[in-house]
């Protein structure tokens, strides 16, 4: 019988030059969309799948992250007290049982293989799942929730595939597919950033993956890829010529790059106009502005 899931890493070290000055003191990861931080939608989407421990690979300065996860018993008290028990739920969701978390610092930024491999004596000879806070998934059915079904099916490592234009090709890890079977594919190689032209597909990796224990085999080898750093789609690529398959799972849903400004905000008009006390009057503000800019023209 296949190993359960139960375990996520989240890494979350990284300095969010991108977003400066806001994360001179704010880490990316609890920037808000609406009014939920960006690692809320991941956690949330790691608990529909059924995640029961989840690791964090942090960095210095990440204090804030650490906080927002714990009990607020003063501010629970207050909203107790006056009777607002859809905001005291909406605050207990935020909340993490002793032990369910733990956090390991990365000392050095060499990469999301090294961020993986930070956290190998947590997962000791596990399956486990790898999601990036950054690639936020819309989706009626969350995106790690979909994989999770799959993977219980084929077994081996899984990572989240979409389509993307050739020339955006260079900025994503690119699945050599050897065999599309439409929402699964299998997998005959992985390279990581390819140049232009030279990528083996369209088909590029994001950042939800299910991977085998033997990958952090594989990143104990600490070699370097693409950038000087060491890659976590390298270590995903040599599991192939070990036997062990690597498949890629076409998700259903809208996934926004939040690790760009533009990105951010694209998700965040969209997550508002989702939310029904929100739609009427953001939808006649984008009118009012569509219209501004047609009379300016």
């Amino acid at each position: 019988m296949r190993k359960k899931v139960t375990k996520a890493i989240f890494p979350v070290a990284g300095m969010g030059t991108r977003f400066l000055p806001a994360t001179k003191s704010v880490p990316k990861e609890i920037m808000t969309l609406v009014d939920r931080p960006l690692v809320q939608y991941a956690i949330d989407e790691a608990r529909a799948a059924g995640i029961k421990e989840f690791i964090f690979v942090t960095s210095r300065g990440k204090g804030a992250l650490e906080d927002y996860f714990d009990h607020s018993p003063v501010l629970e008290q207050e909203l107790r007290k006056k009777g607002k028990q859809d905001l005291l739920d909406l605050l207990q969701g935020t909340n993490m049982e002793s032990g369910a978390i733990a956090y390991i610092r990365q000392h050095k930024a060499l990469g999301l293989g090294h961020a993986v491999w930070c956290a190998r004596r947590l997962i000791a000879n596990e399956p486990f799942a790898v999601i990036l806070p950054d690639d936020v998934i819309a989706a009626e059915k969350p995106c790690l929730q979909q994989m999770v079904e799959a993977y219980e099916e084929t077994g081996g490592n899984m990572v989240a595939a979409m389509e993307v234009p050739p020339e955006k090709t260079s900025s994503y890890g690119v699945l050599d597919v050897k065999d599309d079977m439409g929402q699964v594919v299998a997998a005959n190689g992985m390279v990581e950033k390819p140049s232009a032209g030279e990528a083996p597909s369209n088909l590029a990796v994001i950042g939800r993956y299910i991977l085998s224990p033997s990958v952090l085999k594989n990143l104990n080898k600490m070699k370097s890829g693409a950038g000087g750093e060491i890659q976590l789609t390298d270590a995903i690529a040599e599991d192939i010529a070990q036997d062990v398959p690597v498949y890629g799972y076409r998700f259903r849903g809208q996934r926004f790059d939040c690790g760009s400004k533009a990105g951010f905000l694209q998700a965040t008009v969209a997550f508002a106009l989702a939310r029904e006390e929100l739609r009427d009057d953001l939808m006649n503000y984008i009118s009012e502005i569509a219209q501004v800019g047609k009379a300016a023209q």
